[in-house]
């Protein structure tokens, strides 16, 4: 029988190791179904509400068309059609939802609106996206580190820039729970919270994972299996964070140097959108205002053969499909 139905998915603090490898196998599974066409409407019948505060391609896409293929109904609530926390609160929308849906996803700001959603619903929520935590993403992350590595236990990721805010947080607690080894490669100020820090190598502990917090680049990659990093300001920020952030982290950019020091086994993941190149509205503002033709990550690496971003985000569908059917199904495909 499914070991998590009726469960949230708000962070992975809440799970424990080997129900996070549950979910990867269930994924691995799922996806497996899909490239093989047969069918999986586990869930067929239920309705389930997108919330996005944010907006999204991959996250988006990933809900919808996993949700189709388990056989539901989804509803997208974009931030024009919500009235979330503006003219309804959290409680009260949540205590609508929860009559209507079977399952909620919310993706936007701070953690404790989750939460709350989670709190009144009395309906499974997952947590799309907030400011403190991605954990759909690192599921993502992880079922393709398997994919091409072949576990996670004592594999070495590093984290290269801002690692205050959700993608550095759940990874660091993603690695703590699945004893892998953690590195955040950054200015000191830019290193996660303290508290988080303190909890994930207490996680440790048990798990045998490495937490490690490096500034000198070349030093922190030696020895990588996973060169990880995201875009240097969040969905989100004034633009006016560009130039302090550009300043910082420019000696952060992953590029043909930081992956030869890494050695020949180091793959690069990016959780996208990323800015390798001027083919964005984006990359080319950047560009005409501070001179670069990149930022995080150099064209040169994103489109290398050690590049694994696009088997990752293909991922978010497979992950994403199997934590929704394991709140709501009765069975997933690896259960006895």
């Amino acid at each position: 029988m499914n070991k998590l139905k009726g469960r949230n998915f708000l962070k992975l603090l809440d799970f424990t190791s080997e129900e996070i490898e549950y979910l990867i196998e269930n994924a691995a599974e799922f996806k497996k179904m899909k490239k093989e066409g047969v069918p999986h409407r586990l869930c067929g019948g239920k309705n389930v509400a997108l919330i996005f505060e944010k907006t999204s391609t991959r996250t988006r896409c990933a809900f919808e068309t996993a949700a189709a293929d388990l056989g539901m109904h989804p509803v997208y609530l974009d931030p024009k059609s919500s009235q979330i926390g503006k003219k309804e609160s959290i409680a009260d929308t949540a205590r609508v939802l929860g009559r209507m849906f079977d399952g909620i996803e919310y993706r936007g700001y701070g953690q404790e609106i989750v939460e709350e959603l989670a709190k009144y619903s009395g309906v499974p929520v997952w947590n799309g996206l907030t400011n403190e935590f991605h954990p759909t993403q690192i599921l993502a992350d992880f079922l393709t580190v398997k994919e091409h590595l072949g576990g996670l236990s004592g594999k070495k990721l590093v984290y290269m820039g801002d690692a205050r805010y959700n993608m550095g947080n759940s990874l660091m607690v993603g690695c703590a729970k699945m004893g892998m080894k953690f590195t955040a490669c950054a200015p000191a100020k830019y290193f996660p919270d303290k508290e988080l820090v303190k909890e994930c190598e207490e996680i440790a502990k048990d798990t045998g994972a490495k937490l490690d917090f490096i500034s000198d680049p070349m030093s922190a990659v030696k020895g990588a299996d996973v060169i990880y990093t995201d875009v240097w300001v969040s969905m989100g920020e004034p633009e006016e964070v560009w130039k302090e952030r550009i300043n910082d982290l420019l000696p952060y950019r992953v590029n043909t140097d930081i992956m030869k020091a890494a050695g020949e086994q180091c793959r690069f993941m990016h959780c996208l959108p990323a800015f390798h190149d001027l083919k964005t509205e984006t990359g080319m503002e950047i560009y005409k205002k501070f001179g670069i033709d990149c930022m995080e990550v150099t064209d040169e690496v994103f489109e290398s053969e050690s590049s694994i971003v696009f088997d990752e985000a293909e991922n978010r569908m497979h992950t994403i499909k199997a934590v929704m059917a394991a709140s709501l199904a009765d069975k997933l495909p690896k259960d006895d």
